[in-house]
């Protein structure tokens, strides 16, 4: 029952205002018989109007009727306001209710704490998902080999957030998918991946990703999918068979392309456009130092500033609650625009049912590398020494490797042991699985093939047209590391890098210690050539210098061995061949 008053004064004589009060009776009889079964007094000051609610229990069996007497007198005078009022009842039946896949909240307070309503904010941890049977998702650990089953229970590990979105029948895409499922063995792998720790960027360890997002509306499935694939570096794919995720991270090829296994010995090459690569990002996330509110983190790459100009590109992350994390993003988009700006397209016959989209491939391209680092071998003679379709060139004291596909159909790699014809090899140890007209590859410190990651295959009348992007594998620790490495040299054309000639190492006394003069000269002049200097003593680096003269002097140096190594650097920062010398 709520009652009250539209009003709760009286005024004096001399205008002042003072409380009153008023009574009522909640009656509930049958006929003329009536019992009074609750008694309400509001006393108190208000030119409002003021209710109040009560309860009223054992109530007799229907039908009865209800009433509200007033016992106060009527006001008869103008300075008294009591009107009392009946506002409204409400019938309360008692029942067992569920709230199936909801969370309730309840929350009681004193009304006179606020002025209405107050808003509320929760801290939820969200599903309870399935999960490897093996796997512990608080201390991020997985127990001895999985065998495919799985548990409940709670993660923000992105993969196993992936799975459950794919395979609920309820709210994912359970009931469309059906028999076919989700590759759960491959989302294993990514769930490792993404619960590796990684600097933090505050001198802490955190998780490579996690994934801590709301979905509260209704969206197409494939952007929800593609939006919890960006936070592991991936993106969903249906393999034919079933969902899987294609995960940009280094692994092993597994297939190998030279101009001898594509059709018309042809690669065509597209770049990206130098304006859609950005040198900044800023990367919105949601920050739990800041009340959860939005935060933006920039980052940028100074060099490619100074080159290219500022190109800031807006990036939201999907589900990050962490600095370093969105640092990890924008930095991971920076490096594969500023890496892998290069797409390829050839057509294979049924070699190019070897792989699927997502898969590493290997590519020594002839006309690209401006040297003859793929074909086809010619014979195998005792499995060691074998004879190539062409002749290959490995400069004196320099490491080649020998890349060939196994007869399991695996791509295998082994050194060369020696290079004693131009179209001859003798490797390390003999292999097993050779085969005469079998692919071959070949690296060397000088040039090496190039990896690719196939985003697409087409099949046209038996044959397969690829659609590969540039990989490079090394992304993944100049991201989540900060590491600094030197980029392969994958051709020989566009400045080849002048060799280094005539050095001559010698040592002369300086007091107690010594020093090592350095001169040097190369064949020919190129425009903003440097040269990179390793000394090491006892096989340990010692100094690295970078100069631009062909002649360097180093002082201060203790009694012991040291070796010299010094080759010449473009402004592009490729790097030319080794030179050494021991003293």
């Amino acid at each position: 029952m709520t009652v009250g008053v539209s009003a709760l004064y009286e005024t004096t004589d001399k205008g002042d205002m003072n409380g009153s009060s008023v009574q009522m009776l909640v009656q509930i009889g049958s006929g003329a018989n009536w019992t009074t079964v609750e008694t309400i007094t509001i006393a108190g000051k208000t030119r409002s109007q003021y209710l109040r609610s009560v309860i009223i229990a054992n109530l007799p069996a229907r039908p009865f009727n209800i009433r509200v007497v007033r016992v106060t007198d009527d006001s008869t005078s103008a300075q008294l306001e009591n009107k009392t009022l009946w506002s409204s009842y409400t019938e309360i039946v008692d029942t067992k209710l569920t709230y199936p896949n909801t969370a309730v909240v309840g929350l009681t307070f004193d009304s006179e704490q606020f002025n209405g309503v107050p808003g509320r904010q929760y801290l939820i941890d969200g599903l309870i998902v399935k999960i490897p049977s093996n796997y512990d998702p608080r201390n991020r650990t997985y127990s001895g080999m999985w065998d495919g089953t799985f548990k409940l229970g709670w993660t923000n590990n992105p993969a196993w957030v992936f799975y459950d979105l794919v395979m609920n029948t309820r709210y994912g895409l359970g009931k469309r998918i059906g028999s076919f499922g989700c590759d759960k063995w491959a989302l294993y792998m990514i769930a490792q991946y993404c619960d590796q720790l990684v600097d933090d960027g505050f001198g802490g360890k955190e998780p490579r990703m996690t994934c801590n997002a709301y979905i509260t509306d209704q969206r197409q499935a494939y952007d929800v999918l593609n939006d919890l694939c960006s936070v592991f570096r991936a993106m969903p794919v249906w393999d034919g068979l079933q969902m899987t995720c294609i995960m940009d991270r280094p692994t092993d090829p597994i297939w190998r392309y030279s101009n001898a296994n594509v059709v018309e010995g042809k690669f065509s090459y597209s770049a990206s456009a130098q304006k859609a690569r950005h040198t900044a990002i800023h990367v919105r996330y949601i920050d739990p130092e800041n009340g959860w509110d939005t935060a933006t983190e920039y980052v940028a790459d100074d060099t490619l500033i100074a080159r290219y100009g500022l190109n800031v590109s807006q990036v939201d992350a999907f589900g990050c609650t962490s600095r370093g994390q969105a640092h990890r993003v924008g930095k991971w988009i920076l490096e594969t625009e500023r890496l892998e700006k290069q797409t390829v397209t050839f057509t294979v016959g049924r070699e190019g049912l070897k792989h699927l989209p997502g898969d590493i491939i290997e590519i020594a391209d002839n006309n690209y590398a401006g040297a003859r680092i793929g074909g086809r071998i010619k014979s195998v003679g005792d499995g060691q020494r074998i004879t190539l379709d062409r002749e290959v060139v490995i400069n004196d004291n320099e490491q080649a490797f020998l890349g060939y596909i196994d007869r399991e159909g695996k791509p295998q790699r082994v050194q060369v042991f020696s290079h004693p014809e131009p179209d001859v090899l003798v490797l390390g140890k003999s292999i097993e699985g050779l085969e005469d007209f079998g692919m071959w590859t070949l690296s060397t410190a000088t040039i090496k093939p190039r990896l690719f990651r196939a985003l697409g295959i087409t099949e046209d009348e038996g044959q397969y047209t690829i659609v590969a992007l540039q990989h490079v594998p090394e992304k993944e620790a100049v991201v989540d590391n900060g590491a600094i490495f030197e980029p392969d040299t994958n051709t020989l054309f566009s400045g080849k890098i002048p060799p280094v000639e005539h050095l001559q190492v010698t040592a002369e006394p300086d007091s107690d210690v010594f020093q090592i003069r350095m001169t040097w000269d190369t064949p020919r002049v190129m425009s903003g050539l440097s040269f990179e200097i390793k000394l090491l003593r006892e096989g340990a680096l010692h100094r690295r210098e970078t100069v631009s003269d062909t002649e360097f002097l180093c002082g201060n140096l203790p009694m012991g061995n040291y070796s010299v190594t010094i080759r010449g650097k473009n402004p592009a920062g490729q790097l030319g061949t080794e030179n050494n010398r021991r003293l």
